[in-house]
C-alpha cells in the first residue's frame, strides 16, 4: 500500500538528533533537516546499498579513509552520514568540508559507541516517527496556549499556567480587565515576590502541592488582586506546576472546579511531554554551542540547526556564580539565563561548563551593539541577584563565524581579570583592557622561555639556595612603585630591610631598575611566579 502523499514517512535528522542525544552523536554538518527514510551499513569491503533518503552508518572508516565513503553515499542519495570521529582527529575538517559540497549530514558517532547499538536505536525511532505520522500523534494535545484558553472557555475566568518555579508558561487572551498579579506575572514572566510571599506563608502552595483539590483564594482589594481558583498539576507524586483562573467580573461557571481537575490532568501530559523534548532541546543546543567554541563543530550548521544568521555580528557572554555553593546554583542559574536569553533572540544558545555559563548572542543589530548586549547582560545580572552574585563578561562583538571563538577568548580574558575587583558585576574589555593586556604579556612570556631574562631565574635559584627572599622583595618593590614604606608595611618587614634586599638583588643581578625598559621586563617576569598563566587557569 503506498503511503498517503505528503504524508511523513520517516524521521528528521533533527529528530534523530534531539532522541539520541549528545552522547551518542554530534551534529557535525547539518545543511538542513531532510527526513531520514531508513538505515543502511556501509561497509568499505561491501557494495554499496545505499538508497535516496538513506542515512548511512560508514563501519570499518574513520579520518580520511571515510571522505570517499561521504561522496560516494551522496552519489547513491542519502541524506545524511555517520561517522565514528575522535576529538583529536585532524580529518574532521576535511570531513566536514566533502559534507557541506555534497549536502548531505554529517553526524559525529562517538568512539565508544557500538555501531549495532546505535543502529537499533536509529530504527526505533525513524518506526515510531512513522508510525506517530501515521495516527496523528502531536495533534491530539495541542499546545499550553491552546489549553489555557479551553480553560478560560470552560471556567469563565481568566488563566494562566506556571511551573513550579512560578514562572508564566501560558495564558489566554482576554478582552477583561486583569488584576496587577496577572500583569505583573505575565510582564515579569513570574510572579511578584511580595505576593509569592503572601501565598506562601497562606500555605496556599502547601495545599497546591499537596493533591488535586481546588484552592479559593478571596479577593484582596487592598493588594489590586481579584479573586481565583488554582490547582496543582501532578504527574503521580511529582508537582508539575499550577493553574491558576483570575475572577473576569462575572461569576465562574458551575463545572469550573471540576473542569479544573480535569485540564490540570491534561495539562500534566503536556508538561511531562515538554520537559522530555526541552531536555533534548537543552542539551542538543548546548552541545552545539561547545561545538561551536571550541571550533569542533561547522558554524554554518549550528546557524541552520538553531535558525541564526552568524554571519551577523553576535557575541558571546559568560556568567560565574560567586560565592559559597556556586555549583548548586549553577542548573538554576543556567535556567534564569536561558529564558532572558531566549526572550532576546530565539537562536540564543546557552550552556554550562566547570562552574559558568557561556551565551552565544547572535544577531545584534550593526549598530548599537555594545549597547544592546549590555542592558541585557545587566538584566540578566540584576535577575539573578536574589539567587546569589554573580559576575559577567562580555566578549568582542564578532562580525563573522569564524570570529566567535575569538569572541569566546575575550571574554574568558575579560572574566579572569574581573574576578579580581568583586564590586564589577558586568565587565567588558574596555573596563579591564589594561589588566587583559597585562595577562596577555604574561602569557607570552610563559609561554616562550627563551625570551625570559636568565638573570631573574638565577635570582630565584639563589633564593632557594641560601633561603633569601630577594626576589619576593624586588617584586613587592616594583608592585609598589618604588614605595619603599608602603612595600615593606605589605610585607610586614622594616623599611631598611627592604632597601638592602633590593640593593642586593640589584647587585646579584645587574639589572639597572633606572631603566623603564628593563623595569617593566623585570615586573612581568617576577610577575610570573604569582599569577599562573591563563593556559594553566581552569577553564
Amino acid at each position: 500500500m503506498s503511503d498517503e502523499v505528503g504524508a511523513p514517512r520517516g524521521a528528521g535528522v533533527r529528530q534523530l538528533l534531539l532522541t539520541l542525544g549528545d552522547e551518542l552523536v554530534e551534529p557535525l554538518v547539518v545543511p538542513r533537516d531532510a527526513e531520514v527514510l531508513d538505515v543502511v551499513i556501509l561497509d568499505p569491503d561491501d557494495e554499496p546499498g545505499v538508497q535516496p533518503g538513506d542515512l548511512a552508518l560508514l563501519i570499518g572508516a574513520r579520518g580520511r579513509a571515510a571522505v570517499p565513503l561521504v561522496r560516494l553515499a551522496a552519489r547513491h542519495g542519502a541524506v545524511a552520514v555517520a561517522v565514528k570521529v575522535d576529538e583529536r582527529d585532524t580529518a574532521a575538517e576535511a570531513l566536514q568540508d566533502v559534507a557541506r559540497e555534497a549536502g548531505v549530514a554529517l553526524l559525529g558517532v562517538r568512539p565508544g559507541v557500538r555501531w549495532e547499538q546505535l543502529e537499533a536505536l536509529l530504527r526505533a525511532v525513524v518506526s515510531s516517527a512513522r508510525v506517530a505520522a501515521s495516527a496523528g500523534e502531536g495533534q491530539v494535545l495541542g499546545d499550553l496556549f491552546g489549553l489555557a484558553q479551553t480553560i478560560a472557555e470552560l471556567t469563565g475566568g481568566i488563566v494562566s499556567i506556571e511551573d513550579p518555579a512560578y514562572r508564566v508558561l501560558a495564558y489566554s487572551r482576554s478582552d477583561d480587565a486583569v488584576d496587577e498579579l496577572r500583569r505583573l506575572s505575565i510582564l515579569g514572566r513570574e510572579g511578584p515576590e511580595s505576593y509569592l510571599s503572601m501565598l506562601r506563608g497562606w500555605g496556599v502552595y502547601q495545599r497546591l502541592r499537596s493533591g488535586e483539590d481546588v484552592v479559593h483564594l478571596d479577593e484582596r482589594a487592598d493588594l489590586g488582586i481579584r479573586r481565583r481558583l488554582a490547582v496543582g498539576i501532578h504527574a503521580g507524586s511529582q508537582y508539575l506546576g499550577t493553574i491558576w483562573v483570575q475572577h473576569a467580573g462575572r461569576e465562574f461557571s458551575p463545572g469550573a472546579e471540576q473542569a479544573l481537575v480535569g485540564a490540570a490532568r491534561v495539562a500534566a501530559l503536556h508538561l511531562i511531554r515538554q520537559r522530555n523534548e526541552s531536555s533534548a532541546e537543552v542539551r542538543l543546543r548546548a552541545n552545539l554551542l561547545r561545538g561551536l567554541l571550541d571550533g569542533r563543530v561547522d558554524p554554518a550548521t549550528v546557524g541552520e540547526q538553531v535558525g541564526a544568521n552568524l554571519r551577523r555580528p553576535s557575541t558571546v557572554v559568560i556568567f560565574a556564580a560567586r560565592g559559597a555553593e556556586r555549583e548548586l546554583r549553577l542548573t538554576e542559574l543556567t535556567s534564569l539565563i536561558s529564558v532572558h536569553a531566549a526572550a532576546y533572540r530565539r537562536a540564543a544558545l546557552v550552556a554550562s561548563s566547570s562552574g559558568r555559563v557561556y551565551v552565544l548572542l547572535p544577531e545584534l543589530p550593526e549598530s548599537g551593539a555594545r549597547e544592546t548586549v549590555l542592558a541585557l547582560t545587566g538584566e540578566i545580572v540584576t535577575a539573578a541577584r536574589r539567587r546569589g552574585q554573580v559576575q559577567a563578561a562580555i566578549g568582542a562583538v564578532s562580525l563573522g563565524p569564524q570570529q566567535i571563538a575569538e569572541s569566546r577568548r575575550v571574554a574568558e580574558r575579560v572574566l579572569a581579570a574581573a574576578v579580581r575587583h568583586p564590586e564589577v558585576e558586568v565587565a567588558t574589555l574596555e573596563d579591564m583592557r589594561s589588566e587583559v593586556l597585562y595577562s596577555e604579556l604574561i602569557d607570552v612570556m610563559a609561554e616562550h622561555p627563551g625570551i625570559r631574562d636568565p638573570r631573574l631565574n638565577a635570582l630565584a635559584a639563589h633564593d632557594g639556595e641560601h633561603g633569601s627572599r630577594f626576589t619576593e622583595s624586588l617584586r613587592a618593590y616594583l608592585d609598589a612603585f618604588g614605595d619603599v614604606a608602603g612595600a615593606a608595611a605589605a610585607m610586614h618587614i622594616h623599611p631598611n630591610t627592604l632597601r638592602y634586599r633590593v640593593r642586593r638583588a640589584v647587585e646579584l643581578t645587574g639589572i639597572d631598575l633606572a631603566d623603564p625598559r628593563q623595569r617593566l621586563v623585570t615586573t612581568v617576569q617576577l610577575q610570573l611566579s604569582e599569577d599562573p598563566p591563563a593556559g594553566s587557569r581552569p577553564d
